[in-house]
């Protein structure tokens, strides 16, 4: 199994583009399946939750082709009979749930196993159900798998309990083609539901509201094929920006969206990390100054992003004086902290809070990467730790950042996969 040395100590210095968002790209990938011609995504990264994607999608029947050089995906749903998205996919991998609309929209029928991924939480599936039956399916779960069927959606009412991304995109995706109009309340607001909705536009869907916790679909007989580019991705971009910070160094992320990482510029600020927006680059130059602790509170979007809370903490492990991390979203997020405190890391936990005390240094220790956040957090600390840190697990690196110890080694970091 493959693992990354890193020898820390290097203030990163450069420019570093970023890939498109991975939060973007597999419900967008799925929403190809409502077409009834090819569907063209560009500025795919290519990631192994992007090539899962794939793989789900050719196992319905689809077929895509994959263009590595160009980032670009080009799928045709038309071949596309199938309705069984089986273990073997969908145990690697949680958002494979979100075939269930398209598949109920476009089929009729969806048969879609229990998800897996990341182990950080219950994250049920119950919010996705509820929704298929706002909109008329009959679903059952039973043997592991999730079991839905209906003659044709119809429109409806759904108002979730709590917000959920994955939820809003399946609702956002079968109300396009359900007979009647739609009504999605307290729907997520992040700016990968935007990305979705605008591809779905592009295909002929009928969507207002995107973006606020009121989404009205008015669905339409048919989606037919187009084009889409992926928006940047803003938890690879932070990630980029906060190494620059806890290295002292100078890092340029091109290819951003600034307008979609106000949270995590707002903490970088704070920090002392003060980011300087042009057009589509943010660049923080550090000049060799230590980092300020922040407090964080996660929260759904608008609110800080909960795939930048361990970025932070390995930056409050460093940083000038005491920091706050307070986990709402997920209730087992804090897995990375064992392995930063192996590092040297001062970090107390109590609940959903941890309580962080910005040490002079880390030293280089194994590390083991628990999930894909967490990964990106053991990667950071190993940058700035005296000696060499080993981290194992990578595997779950690979599922969100394309390339990163390339991007990496190309703003200066001593880094490699061995």
């Amino acid at each position: 199994m493959k693992k990354i040395l890193i020898t820390g100590g290097t203030a990163l210095e450069g420019e570093v583009a970023i890939s498109g968002a991975k939060n973007a790209v597999l419900p967008i990938l799925c929403a190809a399946l409502l077409a009834d011609g090819p569907v063209e995504i560009a500025n795919v990264p290519n990631l192994q939750d992007v090539l899962t994607t794939a793989r789900l999608l050719r196992e319905l029947g689809a077929e895509v082709e994959h263009d590595t050089v160009a980032s670009r995906f080009l799928i045709n749903p038309c071949p596309a009979s199938g309705h069984v998205a089986p273990y073997e996919l969908v145990r690697t991998m949680r958002a494979s749930v979100l075939v269930l609309g398209p598949l109920l929209a476009r089929h009729g029928a969806a048969e879609v196993s229990l998800p897996g991924g990341c182990a950080i939480g219950s994250r049920p599936v119950d919010l996705h159900i509820h929704a298929m039956q706002a909109l008329g399916a009959q679903v059952e779960v039973e043997h592991g798998f999730i079991r839905a069927r209906v003659d044709r959606l119809r429109g409806g009412r759904i108002e979730f309990p709590t917000v959920s991304v994955g939820a809003t995109e399946n609702a956002l995706m079968a109300a396009s083609l359900a007979a009647g109009t739609t009504v999605i309340d307290n729907a997520a607001r992040e700016p990968e539901i935007v990305d979705l909705a605008d591809c779905l536009v592009a295909l002929g869907a009928d969507i207002e509201g995107a973006g606020s916790g009121r989404i009205i679909v008015r669905g339409v007989e048919r989606l037919a094929g187009g084009t889409h580019a992926v928006l940047p991705d803003r938890i690879e971009a932070g990630t980029f920006l906060v190494a620059a910070a806890m290295t002292g160094g100078r890092v340029t992320a091109t290819g951003t969206r600034a307008d979609t990482m106000a949270t995590t510029l707002e903490k970088l600020s704070e920090a002392g990390a003060g980011a300087e927006v042009d057009g589509d680059r943010i660049t923080v130059d550090m000049r060799g100054r230590r980092p300020r602790a922040v407090d964080i509170v996660t929260a759904p979007h608008p609110g800080f992003p909960t795939d930048m809370q361990a970025q932070f903490m390995a930056m409050n492990c460093i940083a000038e004086g005491v920091g706050t991390i307070d986990e709402r979203i997920f209730e087992n997020r804090f897995m990375h902290v064992n392995e930063l405190m192996r590092l040297g890391a001062c970090i107390d936990i109590e609940g959903n809070r941890a309580t962080v005390t910005g040490v002079e240094a880390l030293t280089g220790a194994p590390v083991m990467a628990t999930d894909l956040r967490a990964s990106a957090s053991l990667i950071l600390a190993g940058l700035v730790a005296e000696g060499e840190t080993l981290v194992d697990r990578v595997y779950h690196l690979d599922r969100g950042y394309e390339n990163i110890e390339a991007k990496l080694s190309g703003l200066g970091a001593q880094i490699a996969r061995v």
